[in-house]
């Protein structure tokens, strides 16, 4: 029977982990779980619903009984070569990576009803293993016991430069000074909050690829991959 393995790949924020774990999922054939959209599509539905101000002030009593009201599936990727999040049945993929979404997302991921909600829905994804899931606490929470941890980091600057370059080029007016405070702004958040934390696993290989080319980072975690793959049980 083939050996099939967990795979997490966890790091900051726009550090490109979502891409490189999409990729390798291609590659190897496994199921691939984003779970920062996962998060996004909570923000997106607080936001329809009246439960954030536009000071960003959550109703976090609402939100919170809410939840099992919000359903969050995954569709295959299409013509696009995009896996699509859906809310409810709705294709919200375009919606979720906006930037009033992303002013959002770490706060409401830091409440901790959200983050149990959630986990618990990673989780089941992973139990046939075969899957490689990207995120901020995928190593360290979700799948503690993962064969394969990665953290993937880069300086706040690069990681500020590729998302203004990521909104552009879908057409979105973006201003790169705004983007980079964003950016610091969730590493904090996501770093400090008392619910999982991000941080590296202890047992994570550390992937900094601030001065990588795609296809550089993807021939290192095809290395990493087949090491571990060609493990004993």
């Amino acid at each position: 029977m083939e050996k099939r393995i967990i795979i997490a790949i966890d790091g900051y924020s726009s550090s490109g982990k979502s891409t490189m774990a999409r990729e390798l999922a291609r590659r190897i054939g496994y199921v691939y779980v984003d779970s920062g959209a996962m998060y996004r599509a909570v923000t997106l539905f607080a936001m329809r619903n009246g439960m954030i101000s536009p000071e960003g002030n959550i109703d976090t009593a609402r939100l919170i009984a809410s939840l099992p009201e919000i359903g969050i599936t995954f569709e295959a990727a299409g013509a696009d070569g995009v896996q699509h999040t859906l809310l409810n049945g709705e294709d919200v993929e375009n919606e979720i990576r906006s930037m009033e979404v992303s002013s959002f997302v770490s706060p409401v991921a830091v409440i901790p009803e959200v983050r149990e909600r959630l986990v618990a829905l990673q989780q089941d994804f992973g139990r046939k293993k075969g899957i490689v899931m990207d995120g901020r606490d995928i190593g360290t929470t979700v799948f503690p016991n993962a064969e394969m941890k990665v953290f993937v980091c880069a300086s706040p600057e690069e990681r500020a430069r590729r998302r203004y370059l990521e909104l552009t080029a879908k057409g979105v007016k973006a201003d790169y000074d705004e983007v980079l405070r964003n950016v610091v702004e969730r590493d904090r958040i996501d770093t400090t909050r008392e619910v999982s934390p991000l941080r590296k696993a202890d047992d994570a290989i550390e992937l900094d690829n601030g001065h990588m080319t795609p296809a550089e980072q993807m021939d290192w975690l095809m290395d990493k991959f087949h090491e571990i793959e060609a493990r004993p049980a």
